[in-house]
């Protein structure tokens, strides 16, 4: 694996010095423009689903029964909320690992203009190595979440946003071809929240990841605002704030916004109810995820429900367009069918992921 990602670092630098050249027109993924121009109609008109998608059939059927004034199951408009894991839900979490875990490593271990202390180092290439050994821990889970809050102190909100922004425009996905990682969303997702939006559904994403990195990677893609995006969340402080508690401290015109150090709040499993219940305050009619990191998220949208109410459960079980690993997505089917949660098959629900030019790669 590090071959290859040494080999596709070489290829990338050869095309961008004229060295090397391709056909774009036969590899290239859809690109965050072509992404954003996704659009489905009130009534559905899904381009990248099979059309006898059973998924696809309980989803439009769901919606159709709910926006139907006359239905008994018919919910205001106020009250049809969405909710959004982001990894494995709505982009690509096998590259080979989730957006965010390899944008901080990138940042500690092979960003030229950022100096990590030695020992900043030695825990991103303890996680790194942990990734590629399909080693991962608990315990190296909190490691990298304290690292990557670290890594980033001291910049301001627009040098961070503009790093993100770099990285997922020249970085690309390991093992799928021709895909960069800001690019790596779920093109049939990308029409459910079309699609939502078109039936005035309010959308929210309700992530592990950092949340002002979310915004960065959703803008431009997927209609949902920034303000409806929750995610971890890092500290921030004041260039001159000295000590002094933040809730004595006035902020003055010539002081600098700047990201501190420290974390705030995980958004995984429970807390992702927690911060539903706080930040949107109704329950969800509508969840979509793709682990059991999600089955909180899923229980609190589906029980005691006063409107109709429904789970999906995104499959990972794609080995040709997708890094999927179909034994663990039948436990999860398994799983899912036994809560009364729709799955979605990567391979059999879907015409394209990423776009036709893309495929596994040995």
């Amino acid at each position: 694996m590090r071959a290859k990602k040494l080999l596709t670092a070489a290829l990338a630098a050869m095309m961008s010095l004229g060295i090397m050249s391709v056909d774009i027109n036969d590899t290239q993924a859809a690109t965050r423009a072509e992404l954003g121009a996704i659009s489905v109609s009130k009534k559905g008109n899904f381009k990248y689903w099979e059309k006898d998608s059973e998924a696809k059939a309980a989803l439009v059927n769901y919606v159709k029964d709910v926006t139907n004034p006359r239905s008994k199951n018919f919910i205001p408009v106020e009250d049809r909320i969405a909710v959004f894991d982001l990894d494995g839900t709505l982009i690509c979490e096998t590259a080979p690992y989730y957006f965010e875990w390899m944008f901080y490593i990138h940042h500690d271990l092979n960003e030229p203009n950022h100096r990590a202390t030695p020992a900043a180092r030695k825990t991103a290439q303890e996680i790194l190595d942990a990734i590629y050994a399909h080693k991962m821990t608990l315990e190296l889970d909190e490691k990298e979440r304290y690292g990557q809050a670290a890594s980033f102190e001291g910049m301001t909100p627009e040098e961070y946003a503009a790093y993100v922004k770099n990285y997922m425009n020249t970085t690309y996905v390991e093992g799928l071809s021709n895909l960069k990682t800001g690019e790596g969303f779920y093109m049939p997702m990308v029409e459910v929240v079309s699609y939502l939006n078109a039936n005035k559904f309010t959308c929210y994403i309700v992530s592990g990841s950092e949340r002002d990195l979310l915004r960065v990677l959703v803008d431009g893609v997927m209609d949902i605002e920034p303000n409806h995006i929750i995610g971890t969340d890092h500290t921030y402080t004041t260039a001159n704030i000295d000590g002094n508690r933040p809730d004595r401290f006035f902020l003055k015109p010539d002081d600098q916004l700047l990201r501190g150090g420290g974390l705030l709040e995980l958004r995984l499993q429970t807390n992702k109810v927690y911060a539903i219940k706080r930040e949107i305050g109704k329950q969800p009619v509508l969840a979509f995820g793709n682990s059991m990191g999600d089955s909180s998220m899923f229980t609190y949208t589906i029980t005691n429900n006063k409107y109709k109410s429904a789970a999906f459960m995104i499959l990972a079980d794609d080995t040709v367009r997708e890094l999927g690993n179909p034994s663990k997505a039948e436990k999860i089917k398994a799983t899912a069918d036994q809560y009364g949660w729709t799955t979605i098959s990567m391979r059999d629900d879907w015409k394209t992921i990423y776009g036709d030019g893309v495929e596994r790669v040995e």
